[in-house]
């Protein structure tokens, strides 16, 4: 990851006085965004190693598509209700704290599914995982402002959302060797494992945030104090060249921008979260059959979006364009969705579409989540970050839902996808005709450098 960051970095330094702020920039990103990346690696491997689960657990206890359908996706209510206070908790007790407790929380929740036996007890874990999950992502985008200015933040988002693909490269191959090994052992079934071996670090790295994160530059005792004036001089003028943003909660929840952000972001994320529930059932369908294959071929498409993330997020940041680098991503990731379903006959057409409606998505919301900082600060900031990542991803239920009861109805998991598809280009389309033609306020010109 550092040596990743650093490549990422290259071509980001001009004057001596910019190259000297820039140089504290990467030592900041070395020194924060690894662990953040950990954080969500445990966020997102115990979220979706359901779908893992699935290809044994649905039969075990006797669960239709739907069931499953609505259990992956009721974590999503979860978010919904408590993401806000979370961000706000933030704000006034720290990301130390605050991440601590999000994460060791999940870990327990997610163990607690190996003891599940009904459809009910599935929905209230599921419910509980979202519930102690929220806040992560919101929080982290939120967190990210207190140690870079505007024009950074894309590719320093991009490269913690790195940590989605590489939760699937890393745990896909590791929760398909649990599924196909662990079977039986000391009395438990392949995916009651699954939720144990994958929850317990969870709780490990929380209890390491209590001594890793620093809440912000100024109590970074890895930064000299020249190195904190630098930044906190910089942020300063960043905050002055942003103009005029809204600053207050009640302002926040008025402001029509944010519901605009929300019901973009509820369109855009529903691709990411109902893709990565079905990938190992999509493979499978392909005529894959080994389940420590399935989890092989699972990172191949997060790896192309690893890339992918990088990529848009350093030329967004770059250019400081955001709305074309968001709705392309969206529009490409709809192209993709529809392929999978027109050429299920042919194995590898339908792999490439796969890879493409993995990459494409999770590129794009580089750009996407740059969009209400350049609207909101402070409280607002926290408060709108937090309502559009929370009621945007009710369509994580809904997705996963559309799906499962689209392939109980009609056999077909393709059938669900075209409705995801059709999400993706409307949040394309209320990007490119209603979000404002606003760049990046940063007082300079884009850097300007050869890739």
């Amino acid at each position: 990851m550092k040596q990743f960051i650093e490549h990422s970095f290259v071509c980001m330094s001009g004057s001596t006085a910019a190259g000297d702020v820039e140089a504290v920039y990467f030592k900041i990103a070395k020194g924060i965004i690894p662990f953040l990346a950990l954080l969500f690696v445990m966020a997102w491997l115990d979220r979706y190693n359901l779908g893992f689960a699935k290809l044994q657990m649905a039969k075990d206890l006797g669960f239709s598509e739907t069931v499953y359908g609505f259990g992956a996706g009721i974590v999503y209510f979860g978010y919904m209700l408590f993401e806000i206070p979370s961000n706000l908790l933030l704000e006034r007790i720290g990301a130390r704290k605050t991440f601590a407790r999000i994460t060791i929380l999940w870990g327990i929740s997610s163990i607690a599914t190996m003891f599940v036996k009904t459809a009910a007890w599935f929905y209230v874990l599921r419910f509980l995982l979202g519930s102690f999950e929220a806040g992560l992502f919101p929080g982290v985008v939120f967190y990210l402002t207190y140690w870079f200015p505007a024009r950074r933040r894309a590719l320093m988002q991009a490269l913690f959302t790195t940590s989605i693909p590489l939760s699937i490269i890393l745990g896909a191959p590791i929760s398909g060797w649990i599924m196909g090994s662990l079977g039986g052992g000391a009395g438990l079934a392949n995916w009651q494992w699954l939720f144990l071996l994958e929850g317990i670090p969870s709780i490990v790295v929380g209890l390491s945030a209590l001594v890793i994160v620093a809440d912000k530059p100024s109590q970074a005792r890895w930064l000299s104090e020249r190195e904190k004036q630098l930044v906190l001089a910089d942020l300063d003028a960043d905050h002055v060249n942003a103009g005029p943003r809204t600053h207050g909660f009640r302002e926040a929840m008025r402001h029509p921008g944010v519901w605009l952000l929300t019901v973009i972001y509820f369109c855009a994320t529903s691709s990411t979260v109902t893709i990565g529930f079905w990938i190992p059932s999509i493979i499978q369908s392909l005529g894959v059959n080994s389940n420590i294959t399935i989890g092989l071929l699972s990172t191949v498409p997060y790896i192309g979006a690893m890339i992918g993330m990088v990529l848009v997020g350093r030329h967004s940041d770059r250019t400081l364009e955001r709305r074309y680098h968001a709705a392309l991503g969206y529009l490409v990731s709809a192209i993709g969705l529809v392929g999978i379903g027109v050429f299920a006959n042919s194995p590898a057409l339908a792999f490439t579409a796969l890879v493409i409606a993995v990459t494409a998505p999770l590129s794009g919301h580089q750009a996407f989540w740059q969009m209400p900082t350049m609207l909101l600060a402070g409280t607002a900031a926290a408060t709108g970050i937090a309502l559009i990542n929370s009621i945007g991803n009710l369509s994580g239920w809904l997705g996963p839902s559309v799906v499962g009861w689209l392939e109980d109805l009609t056999g077909k998991t393709s059938t669900g996808l075209y409705v995801v598809a059709g999400l993706e280009v409307l949040a394309a389309a209320l990007i490119l005709f209603f979000m404002p033609h606003r760049s990046v306020s940063t007082g300079e010109t884009p850097p300007n450098c050869e890739t």
